[in-house]
């Protein structure tokens, strides 16, 4: 029985898990949804409008990262930007590929309680494949697949089979089934069927590729069910893509299993709750953008000045120098000298480091000319899973913020004020 694949068992989708493990877990997930938009009520539509793009942005990219595609985040997020209606967002003509995969996902977000068909799965495999070729090299493309499949890593040669998925024969019928499921109204929380749906899915293997991406968008589609709402500030691609070794651990562990799936459960429920946390970021990242905007909007400024500022408070990881500013928009060092000394003048840029030979600059908080230095006590960087946070204690209640690295090398190099770094990401306490 050991060497059983789950599938192999009688009435194998008859997932069982222990209740009690993974109880404290969803009670967390679900705190945390209610912190996530309980703070997603002070952004207007316009701002969640933003805050849903670059969460789409990061799903995407870091969806296809996970199978070993690199895909460019400007033209990914230029693409979302379009098709959401978004006009603030630096314009890059993106590829074929990109498009068709940013248009299955626009569409399952924005139509989450659809009903799904094996003729709406085709089209979107069709979708990631638009010249019928993976890696390569011709594959089946609309349709399930009609050979076996062996999912194998290693070396010609050397090759480790991780999972055999059910024979072609039974594709049709296990889908069937998969799809009534996800369709019938069954009393369970949505957060565990999104776990179980992405299980299923990627162990039924349907297509021939792309079924991981696929996993994924349905599970993003059913916690938009739970959360009502095609506007979608956070997912489960961004978390896997961080954890590779251990999802794909888990996963092979449960499909070489009896249908015993805790420890699926728990991994995922472990990784959506780091996904929340990574929304949370982007949110703070909008909040402080909006909070900047309501104080400098009758600061006459030029489109280069607005783009580039609304760049650098999108989070692009670079210092705001004449170089950089230069490099952003194509024009003359002078040029940018120009644009950064004016900003300056208006008190929408400060100098990090006073007459220093290469000057660096921040962007004004506009809190009323606060000192956050005074406002912020037991102020550290701290470093979580290769991602540098900044954690504080503000009126007796502790803070924490994601933060970019190159903030957190400047910071512990000395050449960023922590005036500035507080400024940066903690300016929507004060609003």
């Amino acid at each position: 029985m050991k060497n059983m694949y789950i599938h192999e068992h009688k009435n194998w989708t008859e997932f069982r898990w222990d209740e009690k493990a993974v109880a404290l877990l969803l009670d967390e997930v679900t705190r945390e949804q209610g912190k996530l938009f309980g703070r997603l009520i002070g952004l207007g539509f316009e701002d969640k409008l933003h805050a849903m793009a670059e969460n789409l942005t990061r799903d995407v990219v870091f969806s296809s990262e996970i199978e070993g595609i690199s895909l460019n985040a400007d033209q990914v997020r230029s693409s979302i930007a379009r098709r959401l209606g978004i006009e603030s967002v630096k314009q890059s003509a993106p590829s074929h590929y990109i498009d068709g995969v940013v248009a299955v996902m626009i569409d399952a977000m924005e139509h989450y309680d659809q009903t799904m068909t094996k003729e709406k799965l085709c089209a979107w495999q069709s979708a990631f494949f638009p010249t019928g070729n993976s890696e390569g090299s011709t594959i089946e493309v609309g349709k399930y697949r009609t050979h076996e499949e062996h999912i194998v890593s290693g070396y010609l040669g050397r090759e480790r089979i991780h999972y055999i998925a059910p024979s072609p024969s039974r594709v049709e019928e296990e889908m069937a089934c998969f799809l009534n499921w996800f369709n019938a109204d069954v009393p369970l929380s949505p957060v565990i069927r999104s776990a179980i749906l992405h299980l299923w899915f990627v162990s039924i293997h349907p297509f021939e590729d792309g079924n991981g991406r696929l996993a994924r968008i349905l599970a993003d589609m059913y916690l938009a069910r739970g959360d009502r709402s095609r506007f979608r500030f956070y997912n489960i691609s961004s978390a896997i893509n961080r954890d590779k070794n251990h999802y794909y651990g888990t996963l092979e562990r449960t499909q070489h299993g009896d249908g015993d799936i805790t420890e699926w459960l728990v991994w995922y429920l472990k990784a959506l709750l780091q996904a929340l946390k990574d929304a949370g970021s982007i949110v703070t990242t909008v909040l402080n953008k909006s909070f900047f905007w309501v104080h400098a909007a009758s600061i006459p400024m030029s489109e280069r000045q607005t783009r580039t500022l609304n760049l650098f408070l999108d989070g692009h990881e670079a210092k705001i120098t004449s170089k950089s500013w230069a490099e952003l928009n194509k024009c003359s060092r002078d040029t940018a000298i120009r644009d950064i000394q004016d900003l300056v003048q208006k008190g929408v840029l400060q100098e990090d480091i006073p007459g220093a030979k290469r000057p660096s600059y921040s962007i004004c908080s506009f809190a009323d000319a606060t000192d956050f230095s005074k406002l912020f006590t037991d102020v550290k960087i701290e470093q979580e899973n290769q991602e540098y946070y900044i954690t504080a204690t503000y009126e007796g209640e502790p803070v924490k913020e994601r933060i970019l690295r190159l903030d957190a090398e400047r910071y512990g190099r000395g050449d960023l004020p922590l005036n500035h770094l507080l400024g940066k990401y903690f300016s929507y306490i004060l609003k």
